[in-house]
């Protein structure tokens, strides 16, 4: 089909739309490439500007936050679908703020999203209502709220990677008795592997020495099972014996350096055994 010059012509010239998508997008991931994205092709010629609100805004009305506000503009900078940034954007849009911006729709996805300001149920009530509003749809199985708690499952294991790397217990705000305990039951885990290994290998070399010896089938099961278990025994008592020892001693040390800390007024205060310090706090998947 032949496209007419003219109307080809019109098309390049004529106006973008002007979409407006705002958000926190904290640990920028995919699920907000991809709302943007949505945005970014509502139209066949769109010019998408994305809001962000400031570190203050969003710790008021929301919680806090992992990146800072300079960090997740520059996220949004590097997105390819954005077409400009507009950092320290209000916690509701009103007429001044479109008509500053020359918006001509503002999109999100269609659930109420609650406006804790004060000024409504919805933070979009009042684009909804001007019939500016552009819907999206959420990406299923990812958001900030869920990255944050596949991190804290898995808490023990981030925090000895990272202490393995250099990190100091205080940058990761871990008490002293946290980093040993975490650090005596990693290498407990790293000896029952070991052995778990060692129980594998000596029953492949028993199999072997049954097939070489010729043993009938029912012979050979006997005597296998007999051995197997009487090594496993004898050697999973010895590795709990180890185990045992080197808790009480790791245990001793502590009491040692706690009482010694006390004593010279050294013990630092850094709460207790939780992974976090602060229980209040909310994140959000937005």
């Amino acid at each position: 089909m032949m496209v007419d010059q003219d109307d080809s012509q019109i098309a390049l010239n004529q106006k973008p739309v002007r979409v407006y998508a705002d958000g926190i997008y904290d640990l920028f991931h995919f699920g907000h490439a991809r709302s943007l994205e949505q945005a970014k092709k509502s139209f066949p010629n769109t010019y998408l500007l994305v809001g962000c609100c400031n570190d203050e805004t969003t710790h008021k009305y929301k919680g806090k936050t992992v990146m800072t506000e300079q960090e997740r503009y520059e996220s949004l900078r590097h997105c390819k679908w954005v077409d400009e940034v507009i950092p320290d954007v209000p916690w509701v849009i009103n007429q001044e703020f479109i008509d500053k911006h020359q918006i001509d729709y503002v999109a999100h996805d269609s659930l109420p999203y609650a406006d804790t300001s004060g000024a409504g149920k919805d933070v979009y009530e009042f684009v909804k209502a001007i019939g500016k509003f552009k819907e999206t749809k959420r990406t299923e199985g990812i958001s900030t709220s869920d990255i944050i708690m596949r991190i804290i499952k898995d808490y023990n294991q981030y925090v000895m990677r990272n202490l393995d790397r250099g990190y100091s217990r205080k940058d990761l705000g871990v008490s002293y008795v946290k980093e040993k305990r975490l650090r005596m039951n990693m290498g407990l885990k790293k000896l029952h592997e070991k052995v778990k290994k060692q129980q594998e290998k000596v029953e492949k070399k028993i199999q072997t020495v049954g097939k070489i010896a010729g043993m009938n089938r029912t012979e050979w099961v006997e005597n296998a099972d007999r051995l197997v278990a009487g090594f496993l025994e004898m050697f999973e008592e010895g590795c709990h014996k180890m185990g045992t020892a080197i808790r009480d001693r790791i245990q001793e040390q502590l009491k040692a350096q706690q009482l010694k800390s006390l004593l010279y007024d050294e013990w630092d205060d850094d709460g207790d055994d939780e992974f976090y310090e602060d229980e209040s706090v909310e994140y959000y998947s937005d």
